[in-house]
């Protein structure tokens, strides 16, 4: 099987930055594609099909984005029986229990509540990265 890719769906430059050097996807076996606006993020995933099954994807979402929020990209993206397997992590600065509860309604298969310290974030998404390297995504 080929490389991880991530979809990493950030508009915060500074956020999208730590993200990937946190990530370490030259340890990890992971390809990381960043997209700044919800819209891009599902013209990507229309690409999924053509991509191949060797070619796994999980999309890292921040909800508060511009053009198509998170939350039509997580409705839209688990509402379709070819995009629904795909693992979904929120990533965002919401940390409202409600929102959280949503995603996980929509079904989003993990929630990070962002900022933290930056240590404790970068720890986190280093662990992310690690645990990524070792799990099995569906095609």
């Amino acid at each position: 099987m080929g490389a991880l890719t991530i979809l990493l769906v950030e508009d915060d430059d500074g956020h999208a930055v730590l993200i990937q050097r946190s990530l370490k996807p030259e340890e990890h076996s992971l390809n990381i594609i960043r997209v700044a606006d919800g819209q891009k993020a599902l013209d990507f995933i229309a690409t999924i099909g053509q991509r191949g099954p060797d070619e796994p994807v999980v999309v890292f979402l921040d909800l508060n984005l511009p053009v198509v929020d998170g939350f039509q990209v997580l409705e839209r993206l688990k509402g379709d029986a070819e995009t629904r397997r795909i693992p979904v992590i929120v990533i965002t600065t919401t940390d409202d229990r409600r929102e959280m509860e949503r995603c996980y309604d929509i079904g989003a298969n993990a929630y990070i509540s962002k900022p933290m310290a930056f240590d404790r974030f970068s720890t986190t998404m280093k662990s992310l990265g690690q645990f990524l390297s070792v799990v099995t995504v569906p095609s």
